[in-house]
């Protein structure tokens, strides 16, 4: 009996943990239709690579990549995965082990799940949602909450502005997403600056420049402006990223790169 019991007690904790870890979504609607956006900018096998820097001092590197296509709730989607880290000198000074995923609806691109593992200094963070977006509700390990439509994390929201079109923007014009983080959902502005040449590592690009106006949940544990060079073609890479931290700011710049999802024209 006594077998049993531990049996049955493993049992249970197994289930307890998928059902912490996988929330199923009912689908009140079968026939829904979900936006469809004209995605030229990425593909399933894209990997970003990137060097970070403090000041002149090389503090460590970062990676942005699509490994596969997954699916969530009978949609297809890509898997995305962010992560940096500090390089073994700076450690010491800062360690940071930053790892963010996301699921984003092929089609739509918008997110189903997103998970976020920060190790920054002493700051620790986890946080887990998964996005019901037929029925515009977000779930996590402390509740569920409403959102609006095509409601997205910080990650699917970077990947999202990469499709749009920046042909006619003027500076100042600014773009209006939703980003959830932990247990509220914020307003999430990018703002459109203007447009320059960058050089890197990778090469030279002529750059649109964007600023996300980030209240919560950003790639970087930052105080002040966060500014973005993205590629003025229709990849929109990140070139470059510069962004205040708690002592300083950090510059974050394009190392290498393969499995772009065509031509990069913005190359001089």
């Amino acid at each position: 009996m006594r077998k049993n019991n531990r049996i049955l007690f493993i049992l249970v904790i197994v289930i307890t943990f998928l059902s912490y870890h996988q929330i199923t979504i009912p689908q009140t609607n079968n026939k829904f239709e979900f936006r469809k956006v004209n995605n030229l900018a990425f593909n399933v096998g894209e990997v970003l690579k990137f060097d970070i820097s403090y000041g002149f001092i090389h503090a460590g590197t970062a990676s942005l990549s699509i490994p596969e296509i997954r699916t969530i709730n009978n949609r297809k989607c890509f898997y995305i995965k962010a992560e940096a880290f500090s390089a073994a000198a700076f450690s010491w000074f800062f360690k940071v082990e930053d790892k963010y995923e996301t699921y984003i609806d092929v089609e739509g691109i918008f997110p189903w799940r997103f998970e976020q593992h920060i190790r920054e200094g002493k700051f620790k963070a986890d946080n887990i949602a998964t996005f019901d977006q037929y029925n515009k509700i977000a779930y996590t390990k402390d509740g569920q909450y409403p959102i609006p439509e095509y409601t997205h994390d910080i990650l699917s929201a970077f990947y999202y502005v990469r499709t749009l079109d920046f042909s006619k923007s003027k500076p100042g014009n600014i773009i209006k997403l939703h980003n959830f983080y932990k247990d509220k959902v914020y307003p999430l502005d990018v703002k459109f600056l203007g447009r320059q040449i960058v050089e890197v590592n990778a090469g030279k690009f002529q750059c649109i420049i964007v600023e996300p106006l980030v209240q919560e949940g950003g790639l970087f544990k930052h105080k002040g402006r966060l500014i973005v060079w993205l590629t003025d073609d229709d990849r929109k890479i990140p070139v470059k990223m510069t962004s205040e931290i708690i002592v300083g700011s950090i510059s974050v710049e394009l190392e290498s790169y393969y499995g772009i999802n065509g031509p990069i024209n913005a190359k001089r």
